[in-house]
């Protein structure tokens, strides 16, 4: 037993009953925006978050660029090439009304948090003249300077500017409060959504939140493959505790999916295996477009679209010749062949063309206003960069005009993993969406990460900020219908019951989050066999009946840890049954299957995935099942437009 004494009250005998016209879930970026969305429409809003939300989610540290400003005034690309891009660039695998929204409605938010205090414009006038900059508007892009439709951004603005918001709105702001279940009507599985319930992290007082409407705006899954006891903290590129509660509780009450058999290879991951994200030399994405060379000093080449060696620094943000755009941080636009050049070749190739390790990011030998604007403007700004990277290496000496980084990797690696050590990155699965980012549960939305193929920052606000509007719609015209009583008062059984379980004996968080991801190593890896991903299906089931009853919890953040990793091990199950249900090879979804079946009728199509009544419900959807773009955008937007 610990010897030391809580310092909350404990109030697990408490209870608050909570009313609103529209549930927000999750108050990170797309939390925060569909809030800021409900509210402007004249709705009672509720925001519920696990953290504090002024600084929490995936985006709450920061961001340094954003990819969907396809209607800003230098832009010489349209919402509709965009998105086709995206969606070319994935084999049709991808989200294409999210990523419609993203691109069609993305400098809209931009200029909405603009106005709100964060900033997006070069104010000091710091980089006059540089070829990213458009001294008009005062707007520096990114990547593709021809093109002009990805923004340098100064992120870790943003999220205290629409905390502000927030509160000028009058939204109610829950915060330290981990969502547990949602609430349907009747108590019913795949009934209509009548709120949700919820734990307070520190008094571990219970919560039932009842509304109109409700949006989940929760992280992607997490901690599913790799989990390291000790060391989280920076080697994971979102915050540990984001670890997809929207679709565990989703599943549970009966919403679909779609991809979630995809998975790809560790990258920016936990368990020590990495590095702190960008705190690694390489030339993609915020470090784009940093030379690497190797121990020697010699430079390995970078590469235009069709292979063509680029001899001057400023044609690596020129389109090749014939190629309208490209796109960074996601994919290239309709590649001839292979690249190779240092974004895509791997190091036991440049080590066989003679190139001797280690690697290194240099940036002393680019013009001043690109390293200038790489190191401490996009590091500096992205994600956990401004404190860890910046700051820390800055104050130990590291000067980008002299000194060269060592890097771990091609690309986004940023350490070498194991084959069957994936994780959800790079467009994952997530909730199945129609039009109005609605569920198949009648009164859910669902945006940012929650989404199946979610992306980034300006998709996460974007898809917020229209769930929002489409949430406060409906809340509208419907009337708030009463939760079920034995459906919280079994939700309450299920979240306390760790707290009565003997501690001498029994089995904490941590062991059961290593215990699932070994299971899921072993037997949900690489390359998926049916027999194989049963024997995991089969040990998860086993660690749902005879373990989770054995678990115990000292306190609130161990219970709320704990609920965690149940979450954790439902997500894994649904990974399982979806990879059992796609019986074909798919490399756009990095799905590889070792008994294949001859039949590839599901080559273009979504797995769409459900549970009901205890069982795995699924039906096949083609890929571009939302229509034409912008035709089926404008007919459910008219309003907006």
């Amino acid at each position: 037993m610990y010897d030391y004494k809580w310092p909350y009250p404990l109030e697990y005998d408490r209870e608050e009953i909570i009313n609103a016209d529209v549930l927000v879930l999750g108050g990170g970026i797309a939390g925060c925006m569909a809030a800021i969305a409900a509210a402007r429409a004249g709705q009672k809003v509720l925001l519920v978050e696990k953290g504090a939300t002024k600084r929490s989610g995936a985006g709450g540290s920061g961001c340094d660029h954003w990819e969907s400003a396809a209607t800003n005034p230098c832009s010489k690309v349209t919402p509709e090439e965009l998105t086709q891009a995206m969606l070319h660039d994935n084999d049709g695998f991808n989200n294409g009304i999210s990523h419609y929204i993203e691109c069609r409605e993305g400098y809209d938010r931009l200029l909405d948090i603009e106005k709100m205090g964060g900033k997006i414009r070069d104010t000091e006038d710091e980089f006059v003249g540089a070829e990213f900059r458009d001294d008009g508007t005062k707007f520096m892009f990114a990547y593709d300077y021809e093109n002009r439709f990805t923004l340098r951004i100064w992120g870790t603005t943003f999220k205290p500017a629409m905390y502000k918001e927030l509160k000028r709105l009058g939204v109610n702001i829950v915060d330290r409060v981990m969502v547990t279940s949602l609430l349907t009507e009747d108590g019913i599985q795949g009934a209509r959504c009548v709120g949700a319930t919820g734990i307070h992290t520190r008094t571990g007082k219970f919560y039932i939140f009842n509304a109109k409407s409700s949006i989940i705006c929760m992280s992607r899954p997490a901690r599913i493959w790799l989990f390291s006891a000790e060391l989280p903290g920076l080697c994971e590129f979102r915050p540990p505790q984001c670890i997809g509660d929207g679709h565990a509780m989703g599943w549970r009450a009966g919403a679909e999916f779609t991809m979630m058999e995809k998975s790809v290879r560790a990258e920016f991951s936990a368990a020590g295996r990495s590095y702190p994200p960008y705190g690694a030399g390489n030339n993609h994405n915020t470090w784009y477009a940093a030379s690497i060379i190797d121990s020697r000093g010699k430079e390995i080449p970078y590469a235009d679209r069709d292979g063509n060696i680029l001899k001057d620094v400023k044609d690596r943000f020129r389109p090749a010749k014939g190629q309208k755009f490209f796109m960074k941080g996601g994919g290239i636009d309709f590649p001839k062949y292979e690249i190779e050049g240092p974004e895509t070749l791997p190091f036991s190739k440049m080590i066989e063309e003679g190139y001797k390790l280690p690697f290194y990011a240099d940036l002393t030998d680019l013009p001043e206003e690109e390293r200038k604007v790489i190191w401490g403007m996009m590091v500096g700004q992205e994600g956990k960069t401004k404190v860890p990277i910046y700051q820390n290496y800055t104050r130990q000496g590291f000067d980008p005009s002299k000194h060269v980084l060592q890097c771990y990797g091609a690309g986004w690696t940023s350490a070498s993993f194991l084959p069957q050590e994936r994780q959800l990155f790079g467009l994952p699965g997530g909730f199945f969406n129609d039009w109005t980012l609605g569920t198949n549960i009648d009164g859910l939305y669902v945006a940012g990460d929650a989404l199946y193929a979610s992306d980034c920052y300006g998709h996460a606000a974007a898809t917020g900020y229209y769930a929002g509007r489409h949430a406060a719609k409906y809340a509208k015209v419907n009337e708030l219908k009463h939760w079920d009583k034995k459906q919280v008062e079994d939700e309450k059984r299920r979240v306390y019951a760790p707290l009565k379980n003997d501690s001498e004996r029994g089995i904490g968080w941590k062991e059961l989050n290593m215990a699932i991801a070994k299971t899921m190593q072993n037997y949900c890896g690489e390359i998926k066999y049916d027999d194989l991903l049963k024997v995991g299906l089969s040990r998860l089931k086993e660690y749902e009946e005879n373990i989770i009853p054995q678990t115990f919890a000292y306190n609130p953040h161990e219970l709320i840890r704990l609920l965690e990793v149940f979450d954790i091990l439902t997500v894994s199950k649904i990974i399982i049954e979806a990879s059992l249900a796609r019986k074909i090879s798919m490399k756009s979804l990095c799905f590889v299957r070792g008994d294949s079946i001859e039949d590839d009728s599901s080559k273009e199509k979504l797995i769409v995935i459900k549970q009901y009544d205890g069982k795995v419900v699924t039906r096949e959807v083609p890929v571009n099942y939302f229509g034409d773009l912008k035709e089926n955008y404008e007919k459910h937007n008219q309003d907006y437009i």
